[in-house]
């Protein structure tokens, strides 16, 4: 028996109908650049910054499909008037020889509904407290609506030059809170056996891939487990990953867990950046995240690849690609992750850190990131997600005194 060699991280790679220039994919993060939801010159040269630096796709988040699906006013609705903006992006993009990922989604339970001035919607009747207050289960005729605005959504990311779009069924975002038993109580077609909730995350994900075509790649994050008792683990995930899976309209699948909504460490590891946080916010808002800030932050120890164990068990089960995501910051992480029969790995934290990471693995120069996962980028999505730690080694040129 053989077996096939490990690929090469800076090979060529496919996915779906497209060519990458290698195995690593910048992964969303909130860029907190977009002005009540405007494409801004800053988010431009953000995502330029990563191509150049040699990520094979960089991935635009958030991107709403609805108003009311935005996590806040600040977050970028991907409709028509969006598009000359969003075309300037993708071409600086391929201009840089990256690829453009947009990543697409309604913010369900985790939408600020004050901030939107609009409501948001959710499975079941539950109170929110990004949304501060009572979110109403969604009617069918709703739900409805949320499957064309998705489709709508798909055709203008194909308009704006995306190569790919990256369906949102994670971190209990809309999608992802119909799969979770925690926070999807219905009982008609959407509610209570596993299939039964993964039924409407399935019909968004048919309608995008009808509506997308087959030029660009349409993936899916997807969460392994919510990180909260009672909500989705691993014994319903990997069910309702292989149903996405024979349905066959997913190009790959990036792996994570967490909720936004119950539970913000849970995909981050690592330092939580409380007083940060605190400081980041309105005065009431801060004053109660000192009070519940650690239930909705606990700490996990950070460890390189955190997510590699859950992940494991979707490579055994499943066929399709894999980007694996979650604390990757070496290149022997990268290759024991291809080696494993992961396609790709999916990295965030360590190129906000440094944007040309990948060329420096690429040239052997380091092999390892700088990031320190002490997770200060995390506040900065209010005023443009960042480094702190490289923000404070920028030099910057003293004036001259008068002659």
């Amino acid at each position: 028996m053989t077996t096939a060699p490990t690929p090469s991280i800076f090979e060529p790679a496919r996915l779906g109908p497209l060519t990458l220039r290698n195995r690593i994919v910048k992964a969303a993060t909130f860029e907190g650049v977009m002005p009540r939801g405007e494409v801004s010159d800053d988010l431009i040269n953000f995502h330029a910054e990563v191509a150049r630096g040699g990520a094979a796709m960089t991935t635009v988040a958030y991107c709403a499909v609805s108003p009311g699906g935005r996590v806040h006013r600040d977050t970028l609705v991907m409709d028509e008037r969006a598009l000359p903006g969003l075309r300037r992006l993708t071409d600086a993009v391929h201009s840089e020889g990256a690829l453009a990922a947009a990543q697409i989604g309604h913010a369900g339970l985790v939408a600020n509904t004050l901030s939107n001035k609009t409501k948001t919607l959710a499975p079941s009747t539950r109170l929110s407290p990004p949304a501060m207050g009572l979110v109403k289960g969604a009617t069918l005729a709703e739900l409805d609506g949320v499957v064309s605005d998705f489709e709508r959504t798909a055709r203008v990311a194909v308009d704006a030059g995306f190569d790919a779009i990256e369906v949102h069924l994670g971190h209990n975002y809309l999608l992802s809170s119909f799969m979770s038993p925690n926070l999807n109580k219905r009982h008609d077609r959407y509610g209570g056996s596993v299939a039964k909730r993964a039924e409407y995350p399935r019909r968004v994900i048919e309608a995008v891939r009808v509506a997308a075509g087959s030029s660009v790649a349409v993936t899916a994050k997807f969460n392994m487990s919510d990180g909260v008792p009672k909500g989705l683990w691993l014994d319903q995930s990997l069910p309702i990953a292989q149903i996405l899976e024979a349905d066959g309209h997913l190009d790959a699948m990036q792996l994570t867990g967490g909720s936004s909504l119950l539970n913000g460490m849970y995909f981050f590891r690592g330092e939580v950046p409380l007083a940060e946080f605190v400081a980041s916010q309105p005065k009431l808002v801060g004053y109660g995240l000192k009070f519940y800030g650690p239930k909705l932050f606990p700490t996990y120890p950070f460890e390189e690849g955190f997510f590699l164990p859950f992940a494991r068990q979707f490579r055994q089960a499943l066929r399709m690609p894999l980007i694996l995501l979650g604390g990757i910051n070496r290149v022997d992480t990268i290759e024991h992750a291809l080696d494993e029969g992961f396609e790709f790995v999916a990295m965030a934290r360590a190129l906000l850190r440094d944007p040309q990471l990948i060329n420096k693995f690429q040239a052997e120069s380091v092999d390892e990131g700088l990031c320190i996962h002490c997770n200060k980028c995390m506040p900065t999505i209010y005023t443009g997600t960042r480094c702190v730690v490289r923000d404070a080694l920028v030099v910057r040129e003293a004036p001259r005194p008068a002659q």
